[in-house]
């Protein structure tokens, strides 16, 4: 007993900064939320918000950007995920022309569009191809879950749109690398080399998926019924399909939709998708919080009549080119303008190019800010454009 000693305990205890961010998230997200629930008004619009006053441009109580943009990087592959499980891949391919068609001649007409702007404000060339891509790229994130509130994802307008959506995320990689190409650091052979090999690797196994009808997991008579080891496969699928994708230089959402496409084909994880739901609505929540702490209030402010212009004219001229593709492919008007509207924000992947753009000097950083701005309020007012289109759409045969 002599050798027994107490030790007092400490009467400070040091705070994970981690966790203090995130309570402060939660509590921001629900006073948020609230009120938009009250107003009857998308949860989306609630996170993009709760970023902007809560991030470094408005009280400042939240600043590492980088944390909570890595966490929300997980929501949209998750989202993907889940999207995988949901799609169905034969109704696609059997309609292929709205997806692969379509948006090789949205991206096309973009750039012409932009073009069209860029000789009155004497752009540079540089610019014009820059923001053509950037207003061709639509949100994952913002039109799916909109396709989930509707529950219009197995509909034929959802299952075109997550068509077009998928064609979009592998467009950026050749638009990735045009804009190297102009800014003069081109990429290695190494690095086309392996996005080729991912590209058939991806291509390989999509046709395996689409043959098989069901498919059996090694193990599966022992996992069936033990739901913990379940939730783990379909996390290791997830994301093990997102970094090989990012391997061979590819989405990393892409990945995690054909691994979704996977799990939902086989047998012993058909429960996993109610059991991964709680982890979805948290981290796409965090992405769409990241997003709001992207934007500057000060530079908002200050070029608020630029910045709506552009919000305008890309709403007006993504809504037109996408409903004038999908009817010219056979949809009549009114899916066509409801598709058109609910692909008429620009997407998440648009701030890769405009910051891949900014980085190797093809375009200031006012012209960034700029595109950042304008990406960050097409989110926000997404819901609304959609909204009024739905209200006219049905009057037009």
């Amino acid at each position: 007993m002599e050798n027994f000693r107490i030790y007092p305990i400490q009467a400070s205890v040091q705070i994970d900064p981690i966790l203090s961010i995130l309570v402060v998230l939660s509590v921001g997200i629900i006073l948020i939320s609230f009120v938009f629930r009250l107003l009857k008004q998308p949860y989306v619009i609630a996170y993009i918000l709760a970023g902007v006053v809560m991030g470094p441009y408005g009280l400042k109580l939240v600043t590492d950007e980088s944390l909570i943009s890595n966490l929300g990087s997980f929501g949209l592959v998750l989202l993907l995920f889940f999207i995988g499980m949901e799609t169905s891949l034969p109704k696609i391919i059997a309609n292929w022309r709205i997806p692969v068609l379509g948006t090789l001649i949205q991206v096309v007409l973009s750039v012409v569009a932009v073009w069209a702007v860029g000789l009155v404000l004497d752009w540079q060339l540089n610019h014009i191809i820059v923001l053509g891509f950037v207003i061709s790229l639509s949100s994952s994130a913002i039109v799916i879950n909109f396709l989930q509130d509707k529950r219009l994802i197995a509909s034929n307008i959802g299952q075109n749109i997550i068509g077009i959506l998928l064609v979009q995320d592998i467009l950026v990689v050749p638009m990735l690398i045009l804009l190297n190409y102009l800014s003069g650091a081109a990429l290695s052979t190494l690095e086309i080399t392996k996005q080729i090999i991912g590209g058939f690797l991806i291509l390989s196994i999509t046709l395996w998926i689409l043959k098989k009808k069901e498919i059996h997991l090694p193990f599966g008579k022992q996992i069936r019924k033990d739901h913990e080891i379940q939730v783990f496969i379909a996390f290791a699928f997830c994301f093990g399909f997102s970094l090989l994708t990012a391997f061979f230089g590819l989405s990393s959402a892409l990945g995690a939709f054909v691994a979704g496409m996977i799990v939902s084909k086989a047998r012993e994880t058909t429960w996993v998708h109610n059991s991964l739901h709680a982890f979805r609505i948290v981290f796409v929540a965090l992405f769409f919080v990241s997003v709001g702490m992207l934007i500057n209030l000060s530079f908002l402010m200050d070029n608020l009549g630029v910045i709506s212009i552009m919000v305008l004219l890309t709403f007006i001229t993504n809504n037109f080119i996408n409903a004038m593709i999908v009817r010219f492919l056979g949809e009549s008007w009114t899916d066509s303008l409801y598709t058109g509207a609910i692909l008429a924000q620009i997407g998440e992947f648009s701030f890769i190019l405009g910051a891949t753009a900014y980085f190797v000097d093809l375009i200031s950083e006012h012209t960034y800010q700029l595109i950042i701005s304008t990406i960050s309020v097409t989110l926000i007012i997404s819901p609304f454009w959609i909204f009024i289109v739905s209200k006219l759409t049905p009057k037009i045969k």
